[in-house]
């Protein structure tokens, strides 16, 4: 399977062309998607889309009409909007109401475009992968901000409630709300030449931000939000109503298939405070960061989702690996040159970075061998042993 770039803003004029071995295009290169969603779907070897594919070929193979999932490749030069997703109860609700209202499904205030929730999950492809993700723990937030003259005084003053998350929220509705841009100034002004080791990296996301995004609310906002950086081959889990926005670097990602997008800044798109702040969770605290221990070259990320869980096999001559299918799969080559097919079929596709093949469930195996390293995108399987240890950063 193969897709074109997309073409973002915020996307990286390299690092997608350097996975692929090929020259720069001269634009940024955001995102290179692997599923059958209709906005930009994969095609096959024939020309037809996977959604295509999926309709006529899929049926007898144990393949669903429709992926749960969409796998793709991101890459970040600047920060994507600040965001949040649905659970799926909430979306479910909340996509009744829409339709009842008659907004249409593709109109720019609509929040609520189907009935599915949208966890996430990235790896790092690239020697590190920066993120803001999660609320920071206040009392670290609050010396941040003191760092920032009178306008981080009255975001600290905001934050200072008994009931952490209630604070966390009400703030975060302040300052989308449009009553904090002389706050928010403020703060920017400060950041200018404010100095600090412990939050040096901090500052100077401020300071680029206010650059990308001058005068938008969502500086306050990522303010507030965990600076994580992922090495390469560390994960990152967000589940539903977790604050997230990708700052920088080359990564593979999978999520639900939903377009369920509540966004919090940073961007020129719709930002619907009152359904953010309903879905969102304030609860301060780091996030953890996914360090799988892998067993034979192969690491294992796996939610407590059914929808997805995405394999990291690191192939060396000589060696073959053979994963148990839990139901379609699709493998992404990052490095160097692996062949993946199925078990039963025999037959494998040679895969260059950047390019997919898809399995089906009736391969019962899929078969990886070569020198490299793939990525293996598949449903969520409840009875999966989940080998990435936890830990915090």
């Amino acid at each position: 399977m193969t897709n074109a770039p997309r073409d973002y803003d915020w996307g990286s004029t390299t690092l997608i062309a350097a996975l692929q071995g090929r020259a720069p295009s001269g634009r940024p290169e955001a995102e290179v998607w692997f599923g059958d969603h209709p906005g930009c779907p994969a095609h096959v070897a024939d020309g037809r889309t996977l959604g295509q594919w999926l309709a006529h070929e899929g049926a007898g193979t144990g393949t669903p009409e429709r992926l749960p999932y969409l796998m793709k490749l991101l890459a970040a030069a600047s920060s994507l909007s600040i965001q949040a997703h649905p659970s799926r109860a909430q979306a479910i609700e909340a996509f009744a109401r829409e339709e009842t209202e008659g907004i249409p499904r593709d109109a720019p205030e609509r929040t609520y475009r189907d009935e599915n929730h949208k966890p996430e999950l990235i790896v790092a492809v690239s020697e590190t992968f920066t993120a803001l993700a999660g609320i920071r723990d206040l009392h670290d937030t609050r010396r941040l901000l003191s760092l920032l003259g009178a306008g981080g005084q009255v975001l600290a003053v905001r934050l200072s409630g008994a009931d952490a998350a209630a604070a966390v929220r009400d703030t975060i509705e302040w300052l989308l709300a449009g009553e904090a841009a002389g706050v928010i100034a403020q703060i920017v002004a400060a950041a200018a030449e404010a100095e600090s080791v412990e939050f040096a990296a901090e500052l100077d996301l401020i300071r680029r931000l206010a650059v990308d995004f001058p005068g938008d609310r969502g500086i306050g906002v990522a303010l507030l939000m965990n600076l994580v950086v992922l090495r390469r081959g560390e994960g990152l889990f967000v589940p539903a109503g977790v604050l997230h926005a990708y700052q920088s670097g080359l990564g593979v990602e999978i999520m639900a298939a939903s377009d369920n997008v509540l966004r919090g800044g940073l961007t020129p798109k719709h930002v619907d405070v009152g359904e953010l702040v309903k879905v969102l969770d304030p609860t301060p605290g780091p996030v953890a960061v996914l360090r799988p221990t892998p067993l034979d070259g192969v690491s294992r990320f796996a939610p407590d989702v059914p929808d997805f869980a995405l394999t990291h096999v690191v192939a060396a001559p000589g060696q073959e690996h053979l994963l148990d299918l839990d139901g379609v799969a699709i493998v992404l080559g990052t490095i160097g040159e692996v062949t993946a097919g199925g078990e039963r079929s025999g037959t494998g596709v040679a895969l260059a970075p950047g390019e997919a093949v898809l399995v089906t469930p009736d391969e019962e195996r899929l078969r990886i061998s070569g020198a490299g390293e793939v990525f293996v995108a598949q449903p969520g399987s409840a009875s999966a042993a989940v080998s990435a240890a936890a830990s915090t950063s």
